[in-house]
């Protein structure tokens, strides 16, 4: 038990001893000076008296029939719950080597006989004084190392705040400088195509009201392909009108990401929040050299508003995503460059598109293996309604997986498999302090090696009264 820091507290000392007259001797003296003492006169019995209460300090003989000190020791020292009761041996003895041995197997300290009593008392008070002063640095250990894991997280959470403000700023900062002009063309395309229409129903008039032109006009007519020219203006402004669609899109997909204005926590829809992050994502589930294009298969099921911090929901989508296209970059050696399309239960589906799986399936994990070609780095994204009243968001990918020596350390600060300069351990662990601390939910993993990797997030629909 551990020592109490009270003056009224009476420590506890075990006597083991084979000989009557040393345990009544030792008795009387320790009880003397204000100690509880029991008394034990075999091996046998000082390791069952142990396990009913543990002593403070055991004064224990060598030479013993059946079980000798030595064995005793070695006992209590491979036992976790006696190994730190300080053992002071008392024995005839006096050998060097009979010390050194006492000392090789746990004892604290050695008295020879016959001893004299001033000193066993001295030797007991200096042993209860040490481990009351163990006792009192383990405390205060654990208090700084509290301390020291509080101060690391705020650290963290400081930095990726900045982190993501600056990101936020950003990207806010360069939806609204493209907002302005986009808006500006895609507002005035309509305009534009209705006025070459015009110019178009001149031309054709003019063609028929005068059929038989200049010379010279139809040299130019001949020159400039006046036919090819109306037909293809006709499909240029369509494409720049799906492209200004498309930046329009995009632009808002940054706005939704960032979410600068949204610091309160507000119900939202979060599936709108997924899609802006793989819109920012964009980029990197392009094809590359060394893989082919990354498919994003999503499943959306039928999710009410989620009350939520709408920005910071939406940072730990962008970590787990761009955790798993890491997994992807690193491949498991059979992706078939050059496909941008998978087959899917013999449907042909592209990169971000949705499709209905089956309904029985509750979680992304429960959906086979066989429904994502090996050969195509995929993602799968589900979400749906529990009976908990809880959104549950899944991302799975079919990368290499996760080794289990990092399985458990997944969550820490500053933990990172990846490369000096590649990561800084700070993504997962800042995830789960927004989804377990702000949100009241939980973020579990689930992988093995050569089957990829599952992050599965479950909050509340509707958070508890703060």
């Amino acid at each position: 038990m551990l020592l109490e820091q009270n003056h009224n507290y009476k420590a506890n000392i075990l006597v083991v001893d084979d000989t009557p007259d040393n345990l009544r001797l030792l008795s009387a003296m320790l009880t003397a000076q204000g100690y509880e003492v029991r008394k034990a006169l075999n091996g046998k019995m000082a390791l069952t008296a142990c396990q009913m209460l543990l002593p403070d300090v055991i004064l224990l003989d060598i030479n013993m029939p059946g079980m000798d000190g030595y064995e005793v020791c070695k006992q209590l020292k491979a036992e976790n719950k006696t190994s730190q009761i300080p053992v002071i041996f008392i024995s005839a003895l006096d050998d060097v080597l009979d010390k050194v041995k006492a000392f090789d197997v746990g004892g604290a300290d050695y008295i020879s006989k016959p001893f004299h009593g001033a000193e066993v008392i001295l030797r007991i008070e200096n042993q209860i004084n040490l481990r009351l002063l163990h006792s009192e640095l383990q405390e205060k250990n654990l208090l700084l190392q509290k301390a020291f894991d509080e101060l690391k997280a705020a650290q963290v959470q400081q930095i990726q705040n900045e982190k993501m403000f600056a990101l936020g700023q950003l990207v806010a900062g360069v939806a609204h400088e493209i907002n302005n002009p986009i808006s500006f063309i895609y507002g005035n395309l309509q305009y534009a195509n209705e006025y070459i229409q015009d110019l178009i129903k001149v031309v054709e008039m003019y063609q028929r009201e005068y059929p038989n032109p200049t010379p010279q006009l139809q040299a130019t007519t001949k020159d400039i392909d006046l036919k090819f020219v109306i037909h293809d203006l006709q499909s240029l402004m369509g494409a720049m009108y799906r492209g200004a669609e498309r930046i329009r899109t995009i632009v808002l997909s940054l706005q939704n990401f960032s979410r600068l204005d949204e610091a309160q926590m507000k119900s939202v829809n979060i599936h709108e929040g997924i899609n802006s992050t793989l819109v920012m994502l964009e980029h990197r589930l392009k094809e590359t050299a060394h893989r082919p294009m990354i498919s994003v298969i999503k499943h959306f099921g039928a999710l009410p508003p989620v009350t939520c911090y709408p920005s910071e929901l939406n940072q730990v989508f962008m970590h787990i995503l761009n955790n798993a296209i890491d997994a992807l970059e690193m491949g498991n050696g059979a992706w078939r460059l050059g496909g941008n399309m998978v087959s899917h239960e013999g449907t042909v589906v592209s990169r971000n598109q949705d499709i209905t799986l089956n309904n029985n399936y509750t979680s992304a994990s429960q959906i086979p293996i066989s429904n994502f070609c090996t050969l195509v780095p995929q993602i799968l994204i589900q979400t749906r309604l529990t009976s908990r009243n809880t959104a549950q968001i899944c991302i799975r990918d079919n990368g290499p997986g996760i080794e289990e020596s990092t399985y458990t350390r997944l969550f820490d600060p500053f933990f990172t498999t990846k490369p000096v300069g590649k990561g800084t351990g700070l993504g997962l662990s800042i995830s789960y302090q927004i989804i377990v601390q702000k949100h009241q939910g939980t973020l579990t993993c689930q992988s093995s090696l050569g089957q990829g990797a599952e992050f599965v997030i479950e909050i509340p629909v509707q958070q508890p009264e703060q």
